[in-house]
C-alpha cells in the first residue's frame, strides 16, 4: 500500500459519498435540509461568480458563501500569493519573533480607515466580535455592551451574547450581560448608557438580517452619544466591509462616522484562508497590552499565520487594481434598480432594498383574493414560506444560488461576488421575473412545493 496522500485521487474515489458522509459524521439536519428542499446538488468546480456540475452546466452564485467569496472564486491574483507563499517555506508562526506579513497587512488595511492605528488578527468574523468585546470591556473598566434587535454578530458565547435573535440564543444561557436596544432608537441608546455600565455598542451598519440599514444620521448620532458618556462604538463589518456596499466600509455611508473599533473577517480572506481582523484606535490597544505581562493577554494560535496575511494582501492588491468599489457601485445600482421596477408589476412583491451589492427583497400580502388566500395559508404554517418558495425554483429552474435572509423572514438577500457583471444582473433579474409571473399566475409548480413546504413546516413543530 502506498504511503503517499494524493487528493485528487482520494476525491475521486470517495467524493460521491458526500452527503453520506456529512450524515453520518457532521451536522446530521443540513444534509436532510438541502435534500428537502432540492438543493442537494453536486459543484465539480467554480470559477469568478460561477458553479459548475458534471455535465458543464453553471450555476449563478448570488450568495458567495455568505459574502466570503468576495472576489469570486479561484480569483488568479489570489491564487498565484497563496501558492506563492507556500513556496517560500517561511519561518510561519513560530510565536517568538515578527514575521513582515502581519505588519504588511495591518498597514494597508489601516489606510482604508485613518483614524484607527493598530489591528487584531484572528481566524474568523466571531473572533474579530469577540476580540472587539473584550477590548472595550477593558479599555473602558464597564461591563455591559449593547447591541440592536435582530442583529448578528457570530455564534461563539460572548458574540451569541450580543445576537438579537432568540432562536441562536435559546438553550445557550447563561450569556453576558448584554442588552438590546431598537437599530436607529437613540433615546432606547440613552437611557441605557444613562446607567453609567455600558462599555459599548456593536453595530452592523447594514444588518444582515433582513437587510435593514441604519436611519441616515443614526450612526454619528450614536457616536456622539457613546463618547459622551465614554463608551465606544463597535462596527461590525464582518458581511458589509470590503466594498460590499459600495464604499469599503459601510459606515463611511455617513459624515463624520469614525468607530473605535472595526470587526472585519470574509471576504478579507479571498476565499482560501480563515482570517478576521479587529481594528482600533491606539490607546485601545495599549490599554490591554499595557505591559510586557499582558503581551499575551489576548492571542490566537493560527492569528496571523502568513497563508492568510498573503491572502489578505492579494485581496486589498485586486480592490484597488481593479476598482472593485466602483464597479459594486455600478452594479449594485443596476440590479437594484431593475428590481425595484418590478414592484408596481407583482403585488407579492412589497421592497427592495440595501446598498451596493446587499440588497434585500421582501415579499408582502398580495391584495387579489386568491393569493391572498394562498398566502395566509403559508403565513400560517410558517412565515418565511413564501421566500423559500421563490429560493429554490431559482436554484431548479434557473441555476441560481441565493438565500432566504433569516429564519421567518420573508426577505431574499443577495451577496453576490463583487464581481457580477451586467450579464449576471440580466440574469438573474429575467429568472426573478420568471418565478414571479409563476408565483402570480393563480397555479403552477411553485404552489405546488408550497403544500410540501407547509407539511414539513407542520411535522417539524
Amino acid at each position: 500500500m502506498s504511503t503517499e496522500f494524493d487528493l485528487g485521487t482520494l476525491l475521486a474515489e470517495r467524493g460521491a459519498e458526500r452527503y453520506e458522509l456529512h450524515t453520518r459524521y457532521l451536522n446530521p439536519q443540513l444534509p436532510r435540509m438541502l435534500h428537502t428542499i432540492g438543493f442537494d446538488k453536486v459543484y465539480e468546480r467554480a470559477e469568478g461568480a460561477h458553479f459548475f456540475d458534471a455535465e458543464g452546466n453553471d450555476y449563478l452564485d448570488m450568495l458567495a458563501g455568505f459574502g466570503v467569496m468576495g472576489l469570486g472564486r479561484h480569483h488568479p491574483v489570489v491564487r498565484k500569493a497563496l501558492h506563492d507563499v507556500l513556496d517560500l517555506d517561511l519561518a510561519d508562526l513560530t510565536r517568538f519573533d515578527c514575521q513582515p506579513l502581519p505588519g504588511l497587512l495591518a498597514e494597508r488595511l489601516l489606510t482604508h480607515s485613518p483614524h484607527l492605528d493598530r489591528v487584531f488578527f484572528g481566524n474568523s468574523g466571531t473572533e474579530a466580535v469577540e476580540t472587539a468585546l473584550k477590548f472595550a470591556r477593558y479599555a473602558t473598566g464597564r461591563p455591559r455592551v449593547l447591541y440592536c434587535e435582530h442583529a448578528f454578530h457570530g455564534l461563539t458565547t460572548g458574540s451569541l451574547s450580543v445576537n438579537g435573535e432568540r432562536g441562536f440564543r435559546d438553550g445557550f444561557a447563561p450569556l453576558l450581560p448584554d442588552t438590546a436596544v431598537p437599530l436607529g432608537d437613540l433615546d432606547a441608546l440613552a437611557r441605557e448608557l444613562k446607567k453609567g455600565d455600558v462599555a459599548a455598542l456593536i453595530v452592523e451598519p447594514i444588518q444582515g438580517k433582513g437587510v435593514h440599514e441604519a436611519p441616515p444620521g443614526y450612526l454619528r448620532a450614536a457616536q456622539d452619544l457613546l463618547h459622551r458618556h465614554k463608551a465606544l462604538l463597535i462596527a461590525d463589518e464582518v458581511q458589509t466591509g470590503l466594498g460590499r456596499t459600495g464604499d469599503f466600509y459601510a459606515y463611511q455611508h455617513e459624515d463624520g462616522v469614525e468607530p473605535d473599533l472595526v470587526c472585519v473577517a470574509k471576504a478579507l480572506s479571498g476565499g482560501y484562508v480563515p482570517v478576521g481582523a479587529t481594528l482600533g484606535k491606539d490607546w485601545i490597544f495599549k490599554k490591554v497590552y499595557s505591559s510586557m505581562d499582558r503581551v499575551l493577554v489576548h492571542s490566537a494560535s493560527f492569528g496571523s499565520n502568513a497563508q492568510a496575511m498573503a491572502c489578505g494582501l492579494a485581496v486589498l492588491s485586486v480592490m484597488e487594481n481593479e476598482q472593485i468599489v466602483a464597479g459594486v457601485r455600478r452594479t449594485g445600482e443596476l440590479l437594484k434598480s431593475r428590481l425595484t421596477a418590478l414592484i408596481d408589476t407583482y403585488e407579492l412583491l412589497a421592497d427592495v432594498r440595501g446598498r451596493g451589492l446587499m440588497i434585500g427583497i421582501e415579499f408582502g400580502r398580495p391584495t387579489s383574493l386568491k393569493l391572498r388566500s394562498r398566502w395566509t395559508m403559508l403565513q400560517t404554517a410558517r412565515k418565511g414560506l413564501f421566500a423559500q418558495m421563490v429560493v429554490v425554483p431559482l436554484l431548479q429552474r434557473h441555476r441560481i444560488l441565493t438565500q432566504v435572509s433569516g429564519d421567518h423572514l420573508e426577505v431574499i438577500k443577495l451577496i453576490p461576488p463583487l464581481v457580477i457583471d451586467e450579464a449576471d444582473v440580466d440574469r438573474f433579474v429575467d429568472a426573478f421575473t420568471a418565478v414571479m409571473d409563476d408565483a402570480h399566475s393563480g397555479g403552477g409548480l411553485m404552489w405546488d412545493f408550497g403544500k410540501t413546504l407547509i407539511k414539513q413546516a407542520v411535522a417539524n413543530r
